[in-house]
This record gives C-alpha cells, sequence and structure tokens, in this order.
C-alpha cells in the first residue's frame, strides 16, 4: 500500500486532483506566438511596493510570523553530489552553481539562517523539503512515478556530465548564479539536446546577472515574456492566471520568462524562468499548515504543468 503523506498534503493533492479533472474536460488552447521579443534586454515597469534587498545591502526586511516556528523545526542537509543513484526513474535535479558573493554575506541579511538550515548557499534554498513534498504530488496525481525519498532528489554540479541523464532541472537563485565557459558549455550542451530548467526564487536586481549567465549560456538567445496562453500553462493543469501571489507578499509584479529552440516560437522551450516569484517556497511550507492550500495549489500547478511539458516537448 502506498505511504500515505500527511494530512496537510494530502489536501492539497485533493484539491489538486479536483482541478486537474476538471481542466482535463476541456480542449487546452491552441498554442499561439508569443509575445513581442525585446532585445537585448527585457523592459520590466518599475516595481511597486516594498523593494527586495540586493546581495551586500544588509538589513532585514520583515517576514511572515510562521517563520520564526520554522527556525526552530531543524533539518539539516546534506548538500554534497551523489545521494541518490540513477535509477532510470524520473528525479528531481536541482544544480548546483558557485555563487558569486563573498561567503561573509551568506549568515546574514538576505541568507540569514532560514529553516534551520544554517547559512546555506543561494543555490540550496528550500532544499530538500521543497522537491521532496512536490514529487510526492507529482507521485499523487500523474503516473510519471518519480523518486520519492527523503533527499528529495538529486544534486548536479552545473559542469557535471551527468545532468544529461535528468530531463527536467531546477536552479535556485539565478542571481547569484556564476559559472566558468566549461559549465556554460556543458548547460548549453543540455539545453539544445533536450534538457529543460526551471529558474526559481530571483528577483529585482537578480535579473542582471541571470541574462548575463543565459546569455554565456545561449549567446543567441532570445527572451521572451510568456502570458496565459503559452500551452506549458496548460500542458496538465489549466492555469486561470498568471497573477501568482508571491510568498512573502512582495511588491513585485511576477514575471514568467522564456527561449525558444532557434529563437523559434513554434519550437519547444528551453527553459522558463519565474522572476519576481519564488514557487519552490509553497512546496517548502506546503504540508506546515502555515500557508494557504489554494496558493500551494498554484504552485504545484506551475511546478507539475513544467515537468509534464518538458516530458512532452
Amino acid at each position: 500500500m502506498r505511504r500515505a503523506l500527511t494530512i496537510t498534503t494530502g489536501l492539497v493533492a485533493a484539491v489538486a486532483v479536483a482541478a486537474g479533472a476538471a481542466a482535463l474536460q476541456q480542449a487546452p488552447p491552441q498554442p499561439q506566438p508569443q509575445g513581442t521579443v525585446r532585445l537585448p534586454s527585457i523592459q520590466f515597469p518599475p516595481p511597486q511596493g516594498p523593494q527586495p534587498m540586493l546581495p551586500g545591502q544588509g538589513g532585514r526586511r520583515q517576514l511572515p510570523p510562521f517563520m520564526g516556528l520554522e527556525r526552530d523545526r531543524g533539518e539539516p542537509a546534506n548538500l554534497e553530489v551523489g545521494q541518490v543513484a540513477y535509477d532510470g526513474r524520473f528525479t528531481f535535479a536541482r544544480l548546483r552553481y558557485t555563487q558569486g558573493v563573498a561567503a561573509n554575506e551568506l549568515g546574514s541579511g538576505r541568507f540569514g539562517r532560514r529553516g534551520g538550515r544554517g547559512q546555506g548557499p543561494p543555490w540550496s534554498h528550500d532544499y530538500p523539503r521543497a522537491e521532496r513534498n512536490f514529487m510526492k504530488i507529482l507521485d499523487e496525481i500523474t503516473t510519471i512515478g518519480p523518486y520519492t525519498g527523503l533527499a528529495g532528489g538529486v544534486i548536479l554540479d552545473i559542469g557535471s556530465p551527468d545532468v544529461m541523464k535528468f530531463p527536467v532541472s531546477y536552479m535556485a537563485e539565478a542571481g547569484y548564479w556564476t559559472q566558468t565557459d566549461e559549465e556554460a558549455a556543458n548547460l548549453r550542451a543540455y539545453l539544445l539536446k533536450g534538457g529543460f530548467i526551471v529558474f526559481d526564487d530571483f528577483r529585482g536586481g537578480d535579473w542582471d546577472n541571470f541574462e548575463a549567465q543565459m546569455k554565456r549560456v545561449l549567446p543567441d538567445v532570445r527572451l521572451v515574456e510568456l502570458d496565459i496562453t503559452h500551452p506549458i500553462f496548460h500542458a496538465f493543469f489549466d492555469v486561470a492566471t498568471l497573477d501568482f501571489v508571491q510568498f512573502y507578499g512582495r511588491g513585485e509584479k511576477p514575471y514568467f520568462i522564456g527561449a525558444y529552440e532557434d529563437n523559434d516560437p513554434s519550437k519547444r522551450l528551453l527553459f522558463i524562468a519565474n522572476y519576481n516569484n519564488d514557487v519552490g517556497e509553497y512546496w517548502e511550507y506546503s504540508d506546515t499548515g502555515w500557508t494557504p492550500i489554494d496558493l500551494s495549489n498554484e504552485a504545484y500547478k506551475l511546478g507539475v504543468n513544467y515537468i509534464v511539458y518538458a516530458l512532452t516537448h
């Protein structure tokens, strides 16, 4: 008998299943060419509301009331590669990079002690609970049959040839992503051979570094803002709106950015970037009872759609 999920996660799955059943009764919208490609950079309107802190700014941002409780949960995380052996199953793959920030900046301000994990590097944020909870949901509502062990998934160095074994990968905090030429070439080969990357948990001034690093991976890349008509938002669930409620109540408008193979909108997406967003944070806390189920569901819908789209395109 399949091991039961926690009550809260079960509720999320139940609501998600109901939403999925309703969505599958309708024919998905036909793919349409996506928005305007704006080069050399996508221009975003001025952000509204409180602004995020940039690297090195220090200071403290007011956090949700449950964050103080979460610090006492104390789940140490093993951040080394090689914890989960490859066995052919779909496995959540988290990309590890060397962050371009001084080590002493990771212990205070933006990357202070979170979730009992201590001074974790940016790429590890929300690990392993985000992927562990997400894979349970994916296992419950699809036939993909992913790895659902305690580690949540695998950790992969961005320069490792092992990335080729995993069709979908995930990178957190791309504002701190740095890479060598060899690592950029490895990610380029990964994307062009059919791999798909989900970029999550970055905002504000993080965009400049993300764009610069992505152009090292794909020098001719044309970044496109995706709208609700794109098939990725209807690959499994029928997502109704992209007005995603950010986890910490930040005021910036969320954007969903992608790029096409050969810069051709009729071909597949190579990646999706959740800019001004933190979808993984909802996955991480969905089993605590501290976040609204409907918002956690929306985050799970996006994640499931990303994976189903990537596996079918």
